[in-house]
């Protein structure tokens, strides 16, 4: 189990254009690009005071 190769990578691209279309992608995009930002401001938040 190596994980995922290039072929799946591709594979997963064209599902995801297929199923939300190039108008719907950059909004994704921009979600997921947020909802990660979020995610690592809480996770630096959270383990801030436990390293002092």
């Amino acid at each position: 189990m190596s994980g995922i190769g290039t072929p799946e990578l591709i594979l997963i691209v064209v599902v995801v254009m297929l199923l939300f279309g190039g108008k719907k992608l950059p909004e994704l995009m921009k979600g997921l690009g947020r909802g990660i930002k979020e995610f690592n401001d809480a996770k630096n938040s959270a383990s801030g005071p436990l390293k002092e």
